[in-house]
């Protein structure tokens, strides 16, 4: 009896949703100012995907353009330039994938691993401060340090050797592009991976070390998997993004590569939708990048869930 009471006594008990709302009134107000502008900035433009299904006139309007159907997606999909942008995109995405990812992870293992937390702030200092340059301010260094007269052609003039064709090279484009998004959001990567490393229960490195694992032995079997929710949750919403590979990236220098190197998506959509006046065009291109994009998320979570994690949500 006195045990079936004391379970009754720690049952949860259960408030109802104006008992809630009265006691996190404040958290629910600090969100109302994201949640403004996740509506004005993501949800409301929604709207303008009807003009996917127009031939759509600015000078009249949504409302009164002429709907074509599926008309504009007909098109894009006997477009070959189209085709060539979606290739251009995955191949790119799939580059910046295995040779992008995997570099903030190894960064925020090595930087827990400095001992000394003055130095530790003092280098992740310098790894964020990349993230804070616009495209331009970054790719101009890199045009400065790499271009046809940066510092290493200029230092190889003067050594008597061949010059590097690197800033205008088509071939080499997405090792480039890959290196630029390296140098500067690396660094910022490894916030998350980090936060996810504080939450590590230190008393399992105590016991693994007193145990005799080393280094490399307590960073397989503690480390690693501690992070692996965080790496699948950060895995499952970089392919939801895959085919967003960056426009301004590859704008600021699709004229130095030409546009069969550094045409992707989204520029496909500004230089042969809204460039042209052609915006329905444009925002069909948008539409099909935005549906395959949750195909992606969505095939990805449940990849997560069927190796036993949580992926974007619990199951």
């Amino acid at each position: 009896m006195s045990t079936a009471r004391s379970e009754r006594r720690e049952a949860p008990v259960r408030l109802n949703w104006r008992i809630r709302l009265r006691r996190d009134r404040s958290l629910l107000l600090m969100t109302v100012p994201a949640v403004v502008l996740l509506l004005v900035f993501n949800y409301a433009p929604l709207f303008g995907l009807a003009t996917a299904f127009q031939d759509y006139d600015p000078l009249i309007g949504v409302w009164h353009s002429q709907w074509v159907g599926f008309d504009q997606f007909q098109q894009l999909f006997g477009d070959p330039l189209f085709w060539e942008s979606l290739k251009n995109t995955l191949y790119l995405s799939f580059v910046q994938l295995v040779l992008f990812f995997p570099v903030p992870i190894a960064l925020a293992l090595l930087l827990n691993s400095v001992l000394s937390e003055r130095m530790r702030n003092f280098i992740q200092s310098v790894l964020y401060l990349p993230h804070f340059f616009s495209w331009v301010l970054a790719l101009t260094i890199f045009q400065q340090m790499l271009g046809g007269a940066g510092v290493l052609n200029h230092f190889l003039r003067q050594h008597d050797t061949g010059t590097w064709d690197i800033m205008t090279n088509p071939h080499t484009f997405a090792l480039l592009i890959t290196s630029q998004a390296v140098w500067k959001e690396a660094g910022w990567g490894i916030i998350v991976f980090l936060a996810a490393l504080s939450a590590i229960n230190t008393e399992l490195y105590e016991a693994a070390a007193a145990d005799g694992a080393g280094r490399f032995r307590r960073m397989w079997h503690i480390t690693l998997p501690g992070l692996r929710g965080v790496i699948v949750l950060m895995l499952v919403l970089r392919l939801g993004n895959a085919l967003s590979v960056g426009f301004e990236q590859f704008l600021i220098q699709r004229a130095a590569v030409g546009h069969d190197a550094a045409d992707v998506l989204d520029t496909f959509s500004f230089y042969y939708g809204i460039a042209t006046g052609n915006y329905s065009y444009g925002a069909a291109a948008g539409l099909f990048k935005s549906v395959v994009s949750l195909l992606l998320i969505w095939g990805a979570n449940r990849m997560a869930h069927a190796f036993g994690e949580d992926g974007l949500y619990r199951k």
